[in-house]
């Protein structure tokens, strides 16, 4: 209202060539005068026409209406400490401070800043650019009167009739320069005669300045003119105002009468039961608060009672329930200040007292007796302590379990050791004092048995670990399942508001008849759905019925702790669901990570028995007991660690290395020492080798017979049936006989010891056919050496190598040639597909055992071919028939007949002599030749052919070689 001053009822332009319109009429502007409303519609006191558009207390209470104005109109209108009445309208009844003073901002009313403007301007900028350059170029619309257009272009050409110098605003006739322009001094000079002249000039210089000013005056006359309805309407404006307050008053006036009359009849009395209603409450929720202090104050000597008979889960409860109900209910009483920082000491102490409660619960089963009975000890006690832990988040409680753990298995084996010590005699206990020499001192079959009932209550020990941690696991998965039964009953409960609203009504109900909430819950007096409602509403510190409910927590803890003891007897998943209450506040990746860490502690319990066990057995390995142990022996204890580990992998589910790690280091130790003796003794009996062919022991014919099918077996010593068997000649192999060496027949059996060694002990198997390949191939270059090479001339002292010695060497590495395959399959039947490739050293073998077969049979043939050689160059055709060459040749074949017929298959026998034959028909052509005998029917013809008819016949008389297809013709030069 300020600034309404300022506003004129006339559009004002900055141009001076702006056209002006009339104004339009006063009554078409401004809306009638109206009466104000009265405050009851139904009993209107103004104008029945207007009722419709006037504003009710009674129905627009609650929205801003024009009773909701800070300003006092007629009181700011006529202020009396206005000391000097203006003489400006708007001011004059405003008061001296009324424009400086600040008007509070309505809260109705948003801040109008730039900013607000900032889109306009900008989109309305570029548009007033266009419209002014358009303006310039383009000619106003001719909308206006044609009177008045000619009136104003008369008045625009009067104007400009006067100079410009007048209507410059800084015009200012004390400036030289423009006193000089309006006023000529030049027209006014007296000298010469002129005076009547310039009396003419300045008279009419002054006509011309009064024309110009009557033209001034005229055109603000006619301005005047323009606007003389303006200040007419002021007036109008005015008169209209006053009516208006006048009429607003006595509305005012009205309203308060009426106002006054519904607060005495309708709202004095209503206020006054409110009144009262609200004291009754108030007095009955102090009444609640007493109650609710009085059972508050006997929280610790109940805490007390629950201690003493191990109730941690009920005494954390009631702990819990008193801290919430102080915080929320009792907050602020000067009386229990203390007590809160009372109940933190006092629940820091059962921490403490349920940490070790645990400590002696963990110790107390570990210790039990090992028997073959695994049940729990104290099912009851040890849920009730894992749910105490896991209400106070102590969730590194399994770390107490492992650690006892560690010493138990350390005193199951020193009591084991101790007792097996007491019951041997030959120890003496005061001589030797040390557990581990004791232990030494034992034999194998004392100690063995030892390791035995180790192994045995290890594997009960472990069996009593996996029950206990199996029923923690199973706790700690019941409260993760709650969590999930809690959120899914969460979820269904805000689909079902209506139910909600029926479960408040009761509970509101029970709450108004003075009774426990809990105590209904527990007397089954609502259903399920409105006992959760109820424990989550609670929660909220401003809901009313939290203080009836948090008085009856208190009181029904001893009583639900006993019903505790009762229910937790037996645990089912019923009775637990007892102890886990709503405020375990662990959400589900802390319980996941905690049955994993659990499942993790049956892992430790594994590895702790196996590094035990490990321990145990370098104890006893440590004066190389375990390396001087025979096959027998350490197969036994492989097996029994074997078992022991399979019985902990089918307890744990884990696998644990570091025992499999120890055996498989001391089969290692084992292959070695193995492996050395058998290379040691082969070495040996190679080295007294005098390679020729030695009878076979019925026990080494039932050797070679138990190796059928690929299936390699020892067979049981039989010394009563092999006593009335006499030796063999050959080694019948499938059929095949072989003529063998005594070290052969005992490679054969060794092979088969490494065999049966992976049997019975499959985790060496890798070496061992590491080993077994090295052992086959120093066979092979050792007999090479001592037979092709001649070596066993100065080991062994032989006179010479015969043709017998390379036969019986080649039988003898077809022997072994033949079980290779058969090896080969035993162990790869044992080795992982990923070991596949080792069995490439079989393959090498075999082929290096070829190559020297093939060595020896060029060999024997080389050995015939010098011979010929020998005899041949001196062979000269002369009577008489056969001569002396071919018989020496002939003798000397029958003797090399003789020598490898009964050593080699005929097959062979009679491919070697087919070479044999080839070299002796290569020499006799050369002879031939050399002789120039040719095949021309001549006397020398006759005699050579029958020399060679005497070779031939000889030849195929001997055994075996009476088919053999000799081909003598070779012998001629082809004639070209």
């Amino acid at each position: 209202m300020a600034s309404s001053h300022s506003s004129s009822p006339v559009p004002q332009s900055n141009s001076s060539d702006a056209f002006f319109k009339k104004e339009m009429d006063a009554t078409k502007r401004f809306r009638p005068v109206q009466s104000l409303p009265d405050v009851c519609p139904k009993e209107p006191t103004g104008d029945p026409s207007n009722l419709c558009d006037s504003p009710s207390l009674v129905v627009d209470q609650h929205r801003w209406t024009i009773y909701h104005s800070k300003v006092n109109l007629p009181a700011a209108l006529n202020d009396p400490r206005l000391a000097k009445r203006e003489s400006d309208f708007f001011t004059k009844t405003w008061g001296v401070d009324f424009v400086d003073t600040e008007v509070t901002p309505s809260f109705y009313l948003p801040q109008i800043t730039k900013e607000h403007f900032a889109l306009y301007q900008q989109e309305i900028t570029p548009r007033e650019k266009v419209h002014e350059r358009f303006k310039n170029i383009c000619t106003p619309k001719d909308t206006f009167d044609r009177t008045l257009l000619h009136t104003h272009d008369k008045s625009r050409t009067d104007l400009e009739q006067v100079p410009k110098i007048f209507m410059k605003p800084d015009f200012a006739l004390e400036d030289s320069l423009t006193f000089n322009a309006v006023l000529p001094w030049s027209h006014f000079s007296t000298a010469g005669g002129k005076g009547n002249r310039d009396a003419a000039s300045s008279k009419l210089l002054q006509e011309k300045l009064s024309h110009y000013l009557d033209i001034v005056e005229v055109n603000i006359a006619h301005q005047i003119s323009l606007r003389s309805e303006a200040f007419f309407h002021a007036m109008t404006s005015q008169h209209e105002l006053q009516d208006y307050l006048r009429k607003t008053s006595q509305a005012v006036k009205l309203l308060r009468e009426k106002i006054s009359k519904i607060d005495k009849v309708m709202c004095e009395g209503s206020l006054r039961v409110l009144r009262l209603s609200l004291t009754r409450n108030n007095c009955i929720k102090a009444y609640n608060k007493l109650k609710l202090m009085a059972t508050v104050h006997q929280t610790q000597p109940t805490v007390q009672l629950l201690l003493s008979t191990s109730e941690f889960v009920g005494a954390l409860d009631l702990i819990a329930t008193t801290q919430e109900v102080l915080q929320q209910e009792l907050q602020g009483i000067h009386s229990f200040r203390h007590l809160g920082s009372q109940l933190c000491e006092l629940e820091k102490l059962i921490d403490k007292m349920m940490i070790a409660e645990f400590s002696t619960y963990a110790r107390n089963d570990l210790n039990r007796p090992l028997e073959d009975d695994c049940q729990i000890l104290e099912e009851e006690r040890l849920v009730s302590l894992v749910f105490g832990l896991l209400k106070q988040r102590k969730l590194n409680f399994y770390e107490i379990y492992g650690d006892e753990m560690i010493i138990t298995a350390k005193n199951i084996i020193k009591q084991r050791v101790v007792n097996t010590v007491l019951q041997m005699k030959e120890i003496d206990t005061e001589v030797v004092v040390k557990l581990a020499d004791q232990m030494r001192m034992m034999n194998f079959p004392q100690w063995f048995d030892l390791l035995k009932n180790i192994f045995s209550k290890f594997t009960i020990f472990l069996k009593r670990i996996k029950a206990t941690l199996s029923n923690i696991r199973s706790v700690v998965f019941l409260v993760l399942d709650k969590n999930q039964k809690t959120r899914d009953l969460e979820d269904t409960l805000q689909k079902n508001s209506a139910k909600d609203s029926t479960v408040d009504t009761e509970v509101a109900y029970l709450t108004h008849e003075g009774m426990f909430i809990s105590d209904a819950f527990s007397e089954g007096d609502l259903p399920p759905v409105a006992a959760d409602t109820t424990s989550q509403r609670n929660t909220s510190p401003n809901s009313e019925p939290c203080s009836s409910d948090s008085v009856s927590e208190p009181e029904c803890t001893t009583d639900s702790s006993s019903s505790k003891e009762q229910t937790s007897s037996s645990v089912t998943p019923g009775g637990v669901e007892m102890m886990i209450g709503d405020d375990m506040k662990l959400t589900d990746l802390e319980l996941v990570r905690l049955a994993n860490n659990i499942q993790e502690l049956l892992y430790n319990a594994s590895d702790i028995c196996h590094d035990r066990s490990v321990k145990f057995l370098m104890a006893r390995a440590k004066d190389g007991f375990l390396e001087k142990l025979n096959s027998n022996e350490f197969v036994a204890l492989s097996r029994l660690m074997e078992g022991f580990i399979l019985d902990t992998e089918q307890i744990c589910g884990r696998r644990s290395m570091s025992l499999r790690g120890a055996l498989q280091s001391q089969a290692n130790r084992f292959v070695n020492r193995f492996h050395e003796e058998r290379k040691t003794k082969l070495s040996l009996l190679l080295d007294n080798e005098r390679w020729k062919q030695a009878e076979v022991p019925a026990e080494f014919q039932d050797l070679v017979d138990s190796v059928s099918d690929g299936r390699i077996s020892l067979p049981e010593k039989k010394p009563a049936a092999t006593e009335d068997r006499k030796p063999a000649e050959f080694l019948i192999v499938e059929g095949q006989k072989y003529a063998t060496v005594g070290t052969v027949l005992l490679l054969i059996r060794i092979i088969l010891e490494y065999c049966q060694c992976v049997d019975n002990i499959p985790s060496i198997t890798t070496d061992m056919l590491t080993r077994l390949s090295d052992l086959l191939k120093y066979f092979n270059s050792r007999s090479c050496q001592l037979v092709l090479g001649a070596g066993a001339l100065q080991v062994v002292g032989l006179k010479t190598i015969t043709t017998k010695n390379l036969a019986l060497s080649s039988r003898c590495l077809q022997l072994i040639v033949h079980y290779i395959p058969i090896i080969r399959a035993h162990f790869e039947a044992r080795l992982q597909p990923k070991q596949f490739s080792m069995l490439r050293h079989f393959d090498h073998i075999t082929k290096d055992y070829h190559d020297h077969i093939a060595e020896i049979s060029a060999k024997l043939v080389a050995i015939m071919d010098s011979l010929f050689d020998k005899l041949l160059s001196k062979y000269e055709v002369k009577a008489p028939v056969p001569s002396a060459c071919f018989r020496n040749i002939c003798k000397q074949m029958a003797k090399m007949h003789e020598a490898i017929y009964d050593l080699l298959p005929e097959e062979q026998t009679q491919m070697l002599f087919l070479r044999i034959n080839a070299s002796y028909k290569l020499h006799l052509k050369r002879q031939l030749a050399h002789l120039n005998v040719v095949n021309d029917g001549g006397p020398l013809n006759g005699l050579v052919t029958s020399d060679v008819a005497f070779y031939t016949g000889n030849l195929q008389a001997l055994k075996g070689l009476n088919n053999l297809d000799l081909n003598m013709a070779e012998i001629w030069e082809q004639k070209r």
